[in-house]
């Protein structure tokens, strides 16, 4: 039976029970690497310095597999690691936890929870109190009947779908392909710009690929009415910032919740932090890969040749001509 090492970050739990043939080694993901790493046959990258995908690719020429616990995996696949290196993202493991904070931020717009922190911090009662509005035509106040579209609808978008239909939303997923998906109505790009004018809450889930930079441009966003509020927990490059500031200073929009900015942390000289109808939250929305010790040990087994991959975002050159074996 082959036999491989298998790199796993001190940011996860490096006691995780791994394949016959494959063997765990710990590493601290924010100090250099250290010698005994290099001749690893895998890597798991989870936290440490933004370029330790650059670094392990110049470091570890011995790599076959880079697993990335993160659902992005732009910068890993930019890395430059050798084209035999296959490398798998952790699609899956944030669904719930992104889904929720999206639920979170459409809740908190839609109540304005960032008014009343402002009051609390000033110790002010506020007027917002009393008789409120019971739908959304004067600005949004209620999912109950708010017109939802998820621009982005794999799994995470299906699963925050069903909590937003839970709170009497209507909901539209946007994806590559229309139909119908977890019993939700979906629509291709092709359809955005129709959708937009009749939405309430729009939540982008969009990959940071090339394709869908600033997606959401000047002409998208005057397409929105003046009551709605953008919601992003995808990636902040999928929404042209400079074209939303101005928006959201003019009143063109409700506000936006935002998770996800086009440079982070977000620029004290930013725009978005003046603005009293924006909520803003630091790439909060994950952080909690869960299930990842069964993923690591399915590509650990496949690394092996025993077992098929999962979640491949750039197979390796034996991987991509059907052979999982290690050479």
């Amino acid at each position: 039976m082959n036999s491989v090492q298998i790199l796993l970050p001190t940011t996860i739990d490096t006691r995780i029970p791994m394949p016959d043939g494959a063997t765990a080694v710990a590493y601290d993901p924010a100090a250099p690497l250290p010698e005994s790493a290099k001749t690893a046959d895998g890597l798991v990258l989870w936290g440490g310095a933004k370029d330790l995908p650059e670094v392990a690719a110049r470091e570890l020429p011995g790599l076959r597999w880079v697993q990335t616990l993160g659902a992005g995996y732009e910068n890993v696949v930019a890395a430059g690691f050798d084209e035999t290196v296959t490398i798998c993202n952790g699609a899956s493991l944030h669904d719930a936890t992104v889904a929720e904070h999206a639920l979170m931020l459409s809740l908190a717009a839609a109540r304005r929870v960032d008014v009343f922190v402002r009051d609390q911090m000033e110790r002010r009662w506020g007027d917002r109190g009393g008789l409120q509005d019971l739908d959304n035509a004067r600005e949004l106040t209620t999912l109950a009947g708010a017109r939802v579209v998820v621009w982005g609808f794999g799994g995470i978008g299906q699963t925050l779908a069903p909590y937003l239909r839970m709170l009497g939303a209507d909901v539209t997923g946007v994806a590559r392909s229309a139909g119908e998906r977890a019993g939700f109505p979906v629509v291709t790009e092709d359809d955005v710009d129709r959708l937009l004018p009749e939405t309430d809450v729009l939540v982008m889930i969009l990959p940071g690929v090339e394709d869908n930079k600033h997606a959401l441009d000047e002409r998208r966003i005057g397409l929105l009415p003046r009551t709605s509020w953008l919601v992003n927990v995808g990636r902040g490059n999928t929404v042209d910032e400079a074209a939303l500031v101005r928006a959201l200073a003019a009143g063109r929009i409700g506000g936006a919740a935002l998770d996800v900015f086009e440079v982070e942390p977000l620029p004290a000289e930013s725009g978005l932090w003046a603005l009293d109808n924006v909520i803003v939250s630091p790439h909060a929305a994950g952080g909690r890969p869960r299930g990842y010790a069964d993923l690591i040990a399915q590509n650990a087994s496949a690394l092996l040749g025993s077992g098929t991959w999962r979640n491949v975002v750039r197979a390796g050159l034996d991987v991509a001509s059907g052979d999982g074996r290690l050479s």
